[in-house]
């Protein structure tokens, strides 16, 4: 990465991440460089606390604290940083009580943008997420058989519920209240998610579950 991170800012290249790894702070040097002169921001996947949630559908990925404690760093450094509440899905991470310790966490981490992204389902992913349903979550399998009977998107509807759990959560007195935003329009595809992802607000697009 760090000879991408040189590339970009030596082109004059505005440019952006997200990730679920706190190994962005290895090139915590190179990204501030990055921020100052092109610019650049970095978010951070955290789709719940909730320590069970996280091993059942994020085995193997960074423990969402030490996500945290990478954005307070980056933040601290001058490197805008934010978080992205996704995938949320329903039944498995949408308490909103679980929406709000996120939020809670992520203004204590100085976050200068949160938002949140319903579940999509896109390709093979779609029959690697009902097969672990069916091991996992046999209870939730007609749900989201209903709420994807169309394709790899939740009804509209659906999608707004689960975007309002970001943006109506409750913030803490007198801390950085994060922003959000209810993500690319699907029907524009990868191209809507790539500009979707350039913009300085929000980083709404999502990486794979497993």
């Amino acid at each position: 990465m760090p000879d991408i991170w040189t590339a970009l800012r030596d082109s004059g290249t505005p440019c952006s991440v997200l990730t679920k790894s706190p190994l962005l702070l290895r090139d915590i040097a190179l990204l501030r460089a990055l921020a100052e002169t092109v610019g650049f921001t970095a978010n951070l996947s955290v789709p719940t606390l909730d320590e069970k949630a996280w091993r059942a559908t994020e085995p193997h990925t960074p423990h969402p604290r030490k996500r945290l404690e990478a954005v307070a760093e980056l933040n601290r450094a001058g490197i805008p940083t934010g978080i992205l509440v996704a995938p949320l899905m329903p039944g498995i991470n949408d308490d909103p009580r679980q929406v709000e310790a996120i939020l809670a966490e992520a203004a204590e981490a100085g976050a200068g943008h949160v938002s949140g992204i319903a579940l999509h389902l896109r390709g093979e992913v779609r029959q690697i997420f009902f097969d672990w349903l069916r091991v996992h979550r046999p209870d939730l399998v007609d749900r989201y058989e209903r709420l994807y009977r169309r394709g790899a998107y939740a009804p509209a509807q659906e999608r707004e519920r689960l975007s309002r759990l970001v943006r109506g959560g409750r913030r803490p007195a007198g801390r950085l209240a994060p922003r959000a935003d209810p993500g690319p329009d699907p029907r524009e595809g990868a191209r809507g998610a790539r500009r979707a992802a350039a913009r300085p607000v929000s980083q709404p697009s999502q990486p794979s579950l497993f």
